[in-house]
């Protein structure tokens, strides 16, 4: 048992000095030892209590989440599989959405790629809802439910007709070589 605090302690002064990169006491000090000794110790201590709060606060997070009904933990044999409900699904969804981007790709491959739409007004607060988020990704709208881009898309796309819940009937993607009067497009995406 002795031994192993002793182990215990010594990786505490080493990672304690590799996290700080170490602790300034003059070592030709009498009192190198009596100093540095006391400080290692406290700040290892508080490492220590840090650690045990970011794990409280992740247990806790993750039980909140699985009171709400987010999270399930099912038992399959004697394992323990831990999955997104279909609300935590949707949950989960929002955060995608909002980490939307698409990527532009060092050089332009001369493909117009078109996001169309025709959405119900039953609807219309998903359809503003998205028009929004297509500003926000940086389409140019051609026309009012006819949104371009010059980048490849598709992936993008069916992360947002999944969360507004569209069928392909509804939102639909093109790819063209050509559009007629592009100029104010290619102004607007910056390419040429």
């Amino acid at each position: 048992m002795f031994q192993k605090n002793k182990k215990e302690i010594a990786k505490i002064i080493i990672k304690t000095l590799l996290i700080t990169g170490g602790i300034a006491v003059a070592s030709t000090s009498p009192f190198f030892m009596s100093r540095l000794l006391p400080k290692i110790i406290k700040y290892a201590k508080y490492r220590m209590k840090q650690k045990a709060y970011e794990k409280k606060r992740f247990y806790n997070a993750f039980y909140k989440l699985r009171k709400q009904g987010y999270v399930k933990m099912e038992y399959r044999g004697k394992q323990l599989y831990i999955s997104l409900t279909k609300e935590g699904r949707k949950w989960a969804g929002k955060y995608q959405i909002d980490d939307l981007k698409i990527k532009k790709p060092r050089k332009w491959d001369k493909k117009w790629r078109l996001l169309i739409f025709d959405i119900k007004d039953k609807q219309k607060v998903k359809r503003e809802a998205l028009r929004g988020k297509l500003k926000e990704l940086g389409f140019y709208q051609l026309q009012k439910s006819v949104w371009i881009c010059p980048y490849e898309f598709h992936k993008e796309a069916d992360i947002l007709r999944s969360f507004f819940g569209f069928n392909q009937e509804e939102m639909n993607i093109i790819t063209a070589s050509n559009i007629e009067n592009d100029r104010k497009a290619k102004i607007f995406f910056n390419i040429k």
